[in-house]
């Protein structure tokens, strides 16, 4: 038994899926690999995304360690900033290797990725 935040995960990789699987944490992470984003900015990278989900995968993410957010109230209108913690960036590679994968069963190439 693997235990994180107060939850048991049966396996390492129950773990893993729990933090990132669904269908959209590992969008998050994949276009916070760059760079800091603004929600706003994040809804345009994911269209088909709706307000609602994104709010709470963001709020998950951040219980979880894996985003960061930064709000900015020096001055009118508020801004809010998301960007991957030290901890989130150690998921870069896992991320990668996803989007790795993606792209080459979308080019038809089933090898194995090296």
């Amino acid at each position: 038994m693997y235990k994180f935040k107060g939850k048991e995960y049966p396996c390492c990789a129950s773990l893993t899926m729990g933090l990132i699987g669904g269908k959209w944490k590992t969008v998050i992470i994949f276009h916070l690999i760059d760079k800091t984003l603004r929600y706003n900015e994040l809804r345009k990278e994911m269209p088909t995304v709706t307000e609602r989900t994104l709010s709470l995968q963001l709020k998950t993410l951040e219980e979880d360690g894996i985003v960061k957010r930064k709000v900015y109230t020096s001055k009118p209108p508020l801004k809010v900033e998301y960007s991957l913690t030290d901890f989130g960036k150690t998921l870069i590679p896992v991320v990668q290797s996803i989007a790795d994968w993606g792209v080459n069963v979308v080019e038809g190439k089933r090898e194995i990725i090296k």
